[in-house]
């Protein structure tokens, strides 16, 4: 079976197991990586820097009592029993931890008591700005906590590597702005993923557009529908973040300083300005649709024309020989001794003529 129809069924049989079951239930729905979760451990403060990979909830449960401020991020969600110690630990409801392990959930934002959650997702998949999978986006969870910071990824990976190094390299700046600024600077590297999706969807406009002033074939329209899908996908995924950020910047809490406003309100230019680029992408992609029928049927309309001709001077052709090929008794013009040749000028004679009169119209 083709893996596509694969990833598609087993994450429908992940669905199938919450059917029944109460509000709260912790079930992994989305693509089984097979991989174990990996838990890194960023702790900040003026005095330093220091990062690591933790093994079990215990190691990271003493930064609780710390003044520094600590980044936990966890790469996979098969560990079902990790997920109900975060959330026993943190105070983080069972509902809260139920969206974070559906992969499936529309980017939003959601303000409790103690923490704020962020769900949106990330582009990373994405090769050389075309959609490699069935589901190509990998979800994101964000909990802002007071002096916490938990993301949870569906798989192990390198989102977060740069983030890491900028605040090894720019301590004083993030201990001054405190854990909602480093909730910014992992949004708005999300979504700068964005921005290099379209570059590469740029290219791939170019190169389509290319071939149809040349050479459309078949394939390439399979490249527009390819475009098209991959505009729809990214488009669903972004329009939700303006939502989002709207929801940070209103939330009536202390976690979100007010001195970073204008940090979000430049992540949520940035998703105005994609959704923009998107829009007109999706129209550029329309007018190739348009450009490719228009090409096909005007190589249609050549190809017709050429047979129409032919069949135009083979008509009078085939006419004079259905007339000779009659079995009559009498027809002098068969006893001719030059009516043979006579009979050949004539077909001759006629396509020239013909040919002659379809180009002085134009209609070659």
């Amino acid at each position: 079976a083709h893996p596509m129809h694969n990833n598609r069924v087993h994450q429908s049989g992940r669905v199938s197991r919450k059917r029944g079951l109460p509000p709260g239930s912790l079930v992994h729905v989305g693509t089984d990586h097979q991989q174990p979760a990996r838990i890194t451990l960023v702790d900040y403060s003026p005095a330093g820097y220091s990062s690591r990979v933790v093994d079990t909830i215990d190691d990271i449960l003493p930064f609780r009592y710390t003044p520094s401020l600590t980044w936990v991020n966890i790469g996979g969600l098969s560990d079902i029993a990790l997920m109900e110690a975060i959330g026993e630990h943190f105070g983080i409801h069972r509902l809260v931890l139920e969206d974070i392990l559906n992969t499936h959930q529309r980017p939003k934002c959601e303000e409790h008591d103690k923490y704020i959650y962020l769900v949106l997702r990330s582009i990373s998949q994405a090769v050389g700005g075309e959609v490699t999978s069935a589901d190509p986006y990998e979800q994101v969870s964000i909990v802002l906590l007071d002096n916490f910071v938990f993301t949870f990824e569906e798989q192990p990976g390198e989102n977060f590597e740069p983030i890491r190094r900028r605040i090894q390299s720019s301590l004083g700046r993030f201990c001054g702005l405190g854990t909602d600024y480093l909730v910014y600077v992992i949004l708005d590297t999300l979504v700068d993923q964005y921005f290099d999706f379209e570059e590469a969807m740029a290219e791939r406009i170019d190169a389509v557009e290319e071939i149809l002033l040349h050479n459309p074939t078949a394939e390439t329209l399979a490249g527009i529908q390819r475009l098209k899908r991959d505009l729809i996908k990214v488009r669903r995924a972004v329009t939700p973040l303006r939502e989002l950020l709207n929801g940070v910047l209103r939330a009536n809490t202390a976690l979100v300083n007010p001195a970073t406003h204008i940090y979000f309100r430049d992540v949520y230019d940035h998703c105005l300005r994609i959704t923009e680029t998107l829009d007109t992408y999706r129209d550029m992609v329309t007018g190739l649709l348009d450009i490719y029928i228009s090409s096909v049927s005007q190589k249609l309309n050549e190809i017709m024309k050429v047979l129409t001709v032919f069949a135009s001077i083979f008509i009078p052709l085939t006419f004079i020989t259905g007339i000779y090929g009659m079995n009559f008794d009498v027809m002098p013009e068969l006893h001719w001794p030059w009516a043979y040749p006579l009979l050949w000028v004539g077909f001759i004679c006629i396509p020239v003529i013909l040919l002659t009169y379809f180009k002085r119209k134009r209609w070659l």
